[in-house]
């Protein structure tokens, strides 16, 4: 996604769809070849985590909330990330345990 000072909701000549939105009362065009329904989610989500850092901590600086609300995102992330992790590697052992039982199964048919 990039952000644009073009105002001109829709797709533009680089095929990229226009969308406004408005997050911690800014008005931003952000250009993307998502889907605009999903550029509204995710940049609503973004305002809803910046405005959850200033209902916690009255920072004047929007430069300020904005890197702590990134920070709060990216800590979402690799904790999302370590779970994924830690899940595929339980998946492993399973499947590496079930191809363990399956060839003793095997190796004890006639």
């Amino acid at each position: 996604m990039d952000t644009t000072s073009d105002t001109n909701p829709g797709p533009s000549r680089d095929g990229k769809t226009a969308v406004q939105v408005q997050i911690l009362g800014h008005q931003l065009s952000i250009r993307s070849d998502a889907d605009e329904k999903y550029i509204l989610e995710v940049s609503q989500y973004v305002d809803r985590k910046m405005r959850e850092v200033t209902e916690k901590l009255p920072v004047a600086s929007v430069s300020k909330v904005a890197m702590l609300a990134s920070l709060n995102i990216a800590d979402e992330l690799f904790k999302e990330r370590s779970q994924q992790k830690q899940a595929g590697s339980q998946a492993n052992g399973r499947a590496a345990e079930l191809i363990r039982r399956l060839d003793e199964v095997l190796d004890e048919a006639p």
